[in-house]
């Protein structure tokens, strides 16, 4: 008997240790009742929330059609319960986004591409089965065709400045061609032709009323997705803190020019190794640059806060507050 007043006793203080760690851990969150957070703190595999209105680039979504409903639905899904994938996605988005929006704003693309940025490599220089490469994933007839080299020394598809200058251009010319910039961000997936075909077959005039390719049928719910999460992160369920980001690379610009040059020895006279050049510097594909064109190229080397990542730190990324919005 006194056995099991002592095992009472223990799990009554379990118990209250739990509900006091719910309490103090939901605290601090005033967009949810106490009873959502408890249960989220209980329960994680809940439905996340389609917003009953939506927008891409200025566009109306057709949130209330229930095939577009339903897309939507199935990418926040995907995502909000792909955890790991999504929390370095932000992660890397406090690094990048700073970077990206000013060269979409300066050539007049909403800011809304850079979710199609994140949904195309997750902010990676990844490389796709059909060999597209970089943060926007051009393959290289498309990339080369928008001024960006491609050869055996150099990719500018993983330069993510002239990147996104590039995509901005084709983007502009799919929207020019298309009609909205909901079609342009579609046939950024499957090309303008597939989708001008199938429109024009089909009789209809919105990317949402076309029957196309899976792939591309969810490739815009999937954008829609991920700006819905990374505008709302805590509402999804990511609590990240400012301190938790990736911050921006403090780096300067040398010039790198002449032919066969050993880059090893280019980053050792410039104050770092050859890693770090390759880190800061991916287009460059190997530990040679041969330049048979003779060109000069501009390079980034780590600048005063050399490769602390504590120094990156500004006052702001040194933050506990939970990010609210990427």
């Amino acid at each position: 008997m006194k056995k099991l007043s002592i095992i009472a006793i223990i799990l009554s203080i379990t118990t209250l240790s739990l509900q006091i760690f719910i309490f103090a851990t939901s605290a601090g969150q005033p967009t949810e009742s106490l009873s959502a957070k408890q249960a989220k703190s209980l329960f994680q595999n809940i439905a996340p929330e389609i917003p009953d209105s939506l927008s891409f680039a200025g566009e109306k979504v057709p949130v209330d059609d229930f095939y577009v409903r339903e897309a939507i639905d199935r990418e926040l899904i995907a995502n909000v319960y792909r955890h790991s994938a999504t929390i370095l996605t932000m992660k890397r988005a406090y690094r990048y986004f700073p970077i990206i929006e000013p060269i979409l704003k300066k050539n007049g693309v909403p800011l809304d591409f850079k979710y199609l940025c994140v949904i195309e490599s997750e902010l990676t220089n990844a490389t796709s089965p059909a060999k597209a490469q970089g943060f926007w994933q051009f393959i290289k007839s498309t990339g080369t065709s928008y001024g960006l080299e491609v050869n055996d020394d150099i990719d500018m598809r993983n330069n993510v400045e002239a990147a996104t200058i590039a995509a901005c251009r084709y983007l502009k010319d799919l929207k020019a061609t298309l009609g909205s910039w909901t079609s342009a961000a579609a046939a950024y997936n499957c090309g303008e032709n597939g989708l001008r075909k199938r429109i024009n077959e089909q009789g209809v005039k919105s990317y949402y009323d076309t029957y196309i390719f899976t792939e591309t049928t969810r490739y815009v719910p999937r954008i829609l997705a991920m700006k819905t999460i990374m505008q709302n992160p805590q509402k999804y369920g990511f609590y990240l803190r400012y301190c938790d980001m990736y911050p921006q690379i403090t780096t300067k610009n040398v010039e790198l020019k002449g032919q066969n040059v050993n880059l090893i020895d280019f980053a050792k006279q410039n104050g770092t190794t050859y890693k770090t050049l390759r880190l800061l510097n991916p287009w460059l594909l190997g530990s040679k640059l041969t330049n048979k064109a003779n060109r000069t190229y501009t390079v980034k080397i780590p600048g005063s806060d050399g490769i602390s990542f504590s120094k990156m730190q500004k006052n702001d990324d040194k933050k506990t507050d939970f990010i609210t919005k990427l």
